[in-house]
């Protein structure tokens, strides 16, 4: 990230690390990781090559630790091939006294919490590809990020591609967050499948430093910071930073009285160190203790409700949706048909969604020259990223309908059968479709549904009714629904009696405070009256502004969906206040979301829990509340896909979905919200404004028992990938793979003659999988992210000629099977 100056100027004075001096601790010794951090998208300069080659000369006892966008060295090699070569062969040195480690090679320096599972193994799989262009001998052994680039997922995964190491620090670049304290000088990182990796964490006595709202204290190793670290058991206390590419001052740790890096200067002595060489060579080598690292042990903070964070992250999903639809039907092409997989293809497509997935485009999304933010990069970046996808699934799906005829093909790109309603052109009817496959209807005979009406009651209200709601809109309260009623779940009443459910309501408060959707009547249009769907579009005002929800609700689909338009006049201000922007303020008005536009969901629950998912986990929320105001004290209250609240026996729950990542509301006392909307001062002093429309998708589905019991993960794929329709020649159903209820298909790609399936376990009950094929295949192998096999997988087949594959996978696991030959 691309800080601004007034914070930098603090932190150098001339010296090198051999030269510092401070108060020693009987001498024992201290260490440091440096490096760079950025890249051609992320500021790095003309001359930054060649700086590194010339310091790395200068200072022999100097070791990097780089975060450098892979994609950077292309430039490079062209812009400066002489530095190019020069900085290959100090590279080429891989082992433990090597002076050089790549420690993030993910392609788009992503966050990582806030982008799909697949979209966090594609970084890694295309940065390192894209690296060992460029260093054919790179080693990654160790994670770490200078930003916080972390989600609780990343054990099996990195795992997975060969790394033995992780890191959980971020000391100088916390704007945007940091990973909880915990621990002493090495923990066992325990993702959410059982996997465990060797990892330095962000240590108990490592704390935010006082007066800053971006440093914990050991990013420049100050005396304090190392006493305290060995007065609380660390024999080889760690700090670190990972310098902005284009910062010219060489190594980080320059003199005894670095004013504003540390305050008192810095401990020696202290020794540069890549991670590589510290956790092999210099530290305990074993773990103090197991921390099993939940996704609220990732405290991040974004602008989350500003209007172009919301655009950046639905164009984000989209993409991700499309590009992983668009593999797996050309898969089904490629293996069925014998279509060409077009790799070039997918690999540019891929490209720039990574890129878009950039953790700037997030936290600094109005940076850059007008007509070319990361905001602008990113509508670009996946503007082409959909083009690619979109013109691969067109292709794919007419070579598997064998061209138009009197047949419509409808596509399931999950792992879950699907019955369900399908749209084709102006027809509305119900599909059956096996999973990760097709079935065919004539256009002459579409199966219909009925049983969907509304009806306007004499008091004024609309009743939805299905066979499976109930559900009550008043108009005069601005369209709020009333009651929700669960005819097939005991008919359970959902909403909090006397309380108004998806009501608008925010903080205005240059327009009279706490806004609510509920103070003017809306008009209420019905857009469709069954048999199959009831469509409603709720015209209302909040604050004077118009807005639009149109409220779907299908016979047979517990899914609920609704799309908001707000159409904003000006740029109103909503959140908690106005805020003066403050180098120095940890308080900030842009954190606390009850002051936020919100939707709000009362649910009549008791005594509620809250699950919610993040890439390949979902975890069980401990807070009391999801509510902060202070940079010392964020909290995890990320919407990734969904949030879902139980009532505390887990007889009943409410599932909220939403198109994007956001923050949702919830606590004790004070209902399941979902963030809708904030227009104010923000991050890195910017007015976030809002400058048109604001277009939100969400929806909602009750269910019994837990959110595992309930395929609430299933459901948010099912809402993900749509069922997808083309016009076929012949009828005709089939299968290409089929596997036990609970599991999701997380990508299906083809390299050569082979197909690479990957699942994930999400709600299977028992760890042990069946996965049936579809297709010829000579072998079958589980095998690792990076390649490796781990082991052969017989195939079986039985009595009635289903063939089928057995494997281990246990909850919140990912597995990839390699066929050959298919």
């Amino acid at each position: 990230m691309k800080k601004l100056l007034f914070p930098i100027l603090l932190f150098f004075v001339l010296g090198s690390a051999a030269q510092t001096t401070s108060t020693t601790d009987t001498g024992r010794i201290a260490y440091f990781i440096d490096g760079y951090h950025g890249g051609i998208y992320g500021h790095i300069p003309p001359w930054q090559t060649k700086f590194m080659v010339e310091k790395l000369a200068r200072y022999p006892d100097w070791k990097i630790n780089l975060e450098l966008e892979p994609e950077s060295w292309d430039t490079i090699r062209v812009k400066d091939p002489e530095a190019y070569a020069a900085f290959q062969k100090l590279f080429a040195d891989q082992s433990l006294k090597g002076r050089i480690e790549y420690v993030n090679p993910n392609y788009g320096q992503s966050y990582l919490y806030n982008i799909s599972g697949e979209s966090v193994i594609r970084q890694f799989y295309y940065g390192m590809k894209k690296l060992r262009r460029h260093f054919p001998t790179v080693q990654f052994t160790t994670y770490s990020s200078e930003e916080p680039c972390f989600t609780s997922a990343l054990p099996q995964i990195l795992r997975s591609y060969g790394f033995t190491y992780a890191s959980l620090k971020n000391p100088n670049t916390c704007w945007g967050g940091y990973t909880r304290a915990y621990g002493g000088e090495l923990v066992n990182w325990i993702g959410p499948d059982g996997s465990s990796i060797l990892t330095a964490p962000r240590y108990e006595v490592e704390t935010l430093k006082p007066g800053s709202i971006w440093e914990t204290i050991a990013s420049s190793n100050s005396p304090e910071y190392i006493r305290n670290a060995f007065a609380y058991g660390i024999r080889h206390p760690v700090g670190m930073c990972l310098q902005d590419a284009g910062w010219s001052f060489g190594p980080w740790l320059k003199g005894a009285n670095v004013v504003g890096a540390g305050g008192n200067g810095v401990y020696a002595p202290t020794i540069y160190e890549t991670w590589r060489e510290y956790f092999a060579n210099i530290s305990n080598g074993k773990a103090d203790r197991d921390w099993k690292f939940s996704q609220e042990d990732v405290l991040v903070g974004l602008m989350w409700g500003a209007q172009v964070l919301q655009r950046i992250a639905k164009a984000v999903r989209t993409s991700e949706n499309d590009i992983l639809q668009a593999e797996k039907l050309a898969a089904l092409a490629r293996v069925w048909k014998g279509a060409t997989w077009p790799d070039a293809t997918f690999e540019a497509a891929w490209r720039t969604l990574l890129l878009s997935q950039h953790h700037d485009c997030w936290i600094v999304p109005y940076n850059g020259k007008t007509g070319d933010t990361w905001a602008d990069k990113v509508a670009r970046w996946t503007d082409f990223t959909n083009e690619k996808s979109d013109s691969i699934t067109r292709t794919a799906m007419q070579q598997l309908s064998d061209g138009p005829g009197q047949y419509v093909r409808v596509f399931n790109t999950t792992a879950a059968p699907r019955d369900e309603l399908v749209r084709f052109e102006d027809r509305l009817f119900r599909a059956r479709v096996p999973p990760m496959g097709y079935a065919s209807y004539r256009l002459d005979n579409l199966p219909t549904v009925k049983g969907a009406s509304v009806v306007r009651l004499d008091n004024g209200a609309y009743c939805i009714e299905t066979d499976l709601y109930r559900i009550l809109i008043d108009p005069e309260k601005g369209g709020a629904i009333t009651s929700w009623v669960a005819k097939q779940l005991g008919n359970k009443e959902f909403v909090e009696k006397g309380k108004l459910f998806n009501e608008l309501r925010g903080n205005f408060y240059n327009a009279g405070g706490m806004r609510f959707g509920s103070e003017t009547a809306a008009e209420v249009d019905v857009v469709e009256n069954g048999p199959a769907e009831v469509k409603l579009a709720i015209k209302g005002r909040l604050a004077d502004n118009p807005f639009t929800q149109v409220l779907t609700v299908q016979e047979g689909q517990p899914r609920v969906d609704l799309h908001l338009t707000i159409d904003w006049k000006d740029s109103p201000a909503i959140g908690e206040y106005f805020e003066v922007p403050k180098n120095e303020e940890v308080r900030k008005a842009y954190y606390d979301d009850r002051f936020k536009l919100l939707a709000l969901f009362p649910l009549q629950l008791s005594s509620q829990k809250v699950y919610k998912n993040a890439p390949f986990d979902v975890t069980e929320s401990r807070l009391a509340n999801t509510f902060y105001n202070r940079w010392d004290s964020i909290k995890n209250n990320v919407l990734l896909n969904w949030v879902d609240v139980t009532d505390g026996a887990g007889e009943y729950g409410m599932a909220l979905f939403c198109d994007h990542t956001t923050s949702y509301a919830h606590g004790e006392d004070f209902p399941l919200g979902l963030t809708i909307q904030y227009s104010g001062n923000g991050i890195f002093y910017r007015n976030y404004t809002i400058d048109g429309p604001s277009e939100i998708n969400y929806a909602l589905i009750p269910h019994t028992g837990k959110w595992d019991k309930a395929g609430i993960w299933t459901e948010g794929t099912k809402w993900n990938e749509p069922l997808r329709t083309t016009t076929a020649a012949r009828g005709g159903e089939r299968s290409l793979l089929q596997t036990e209820k609970g599991v999701e298909l997380s990508s299906l790609t083809m390299s050569g003659n082979a197909l690479f399936v990957r699942l994930f376990n999400a709600e299977a009950k028992s760890p042990l999988l069946r996965l049936y094929v579809g297709f010829p295949a000579a072998t079958a192998a589980e095998v690792e992210l990076d390649g490796r096999r781990k082991k052969l997988l017989p195939i079986h087949t039985d009595k009635t000629g289903r063939r089928w594959v057995e494997l281990s996978v246990p909850r919140f696991g990912i597995r990839t099977i390699k066929f050959e030959h298919v």
